[in-house]
């Protein structure tokens, strides 16, 4: 029996571990300010986040629209010596087919009712051409090319 509570307890406290969010810094600009709970980036708690060449690295992000949303699209770049890099693949494509129900598993899409809380989740290749430096990531929504959301993170890529 004390060993089933123990073993219970280990799982309980890796999957929360394992679930934890990443500290990230709020956009210049209008865009709702995110709160580090509300972002999570693979493999990193806190930064810099450390993008391995070769892999892919998953973005989760809590998201509820304060007006309905009738399409999303992923701005993403890397800041390197104050020069913004586009992420292949990722920057400029629709988010919406990345968007989920709160539970994280229903599909939901786009149109996005305000008030309602969804969980935008998306990837991204860190290509083995990439230079192994020190970046700035910034990761937006936006509609209409404003920011809906907008978050920045320190990382390196290794």
């Amino acid at each position: 029996m004390k060993f089933s509570i123990i073993a219970v307890t280990f799982a309980f406290t890796c999957f929360v571990s394992l679930s934890q969010a990443t500290q990230v810094r709020q956009c210049q600009g209008g865009a709702k300010k995110l709160e580090s709970s509300e972002v999570s980036i693979s493999n990193c708690d806190k930064p810099p986040c450390k993008l391995r060449r070769k892999t892919d690295v998953t973005i989760e992000q809590k998201l509820t629209p304060e007006k309905d949303i009738d399409s999303l699209t992923t701005a993403v770049h890397a800041e390197i010596l104050n020069l913004p890099l586009p992420f292949i693949g990722v920057d400029g494509t629709s988010a919406c087919e990345n968007i989920f129900e709160e539970d994280g598993t229903t599909k939901s899409g786009c149109p996005l009712k305000a008030g309602k809380n969804y969980v935008y989740k998306n990837s991204f290749k860190v290509y083995d051409f990439y230079p192994k430096t020190s970046l700035v990531v910034h990761w937006a929504l936006q509609n209409s090319n404003k920011d809906v959301t907008c978050f920045e993170v320190p990382a390196k890529i290794i």
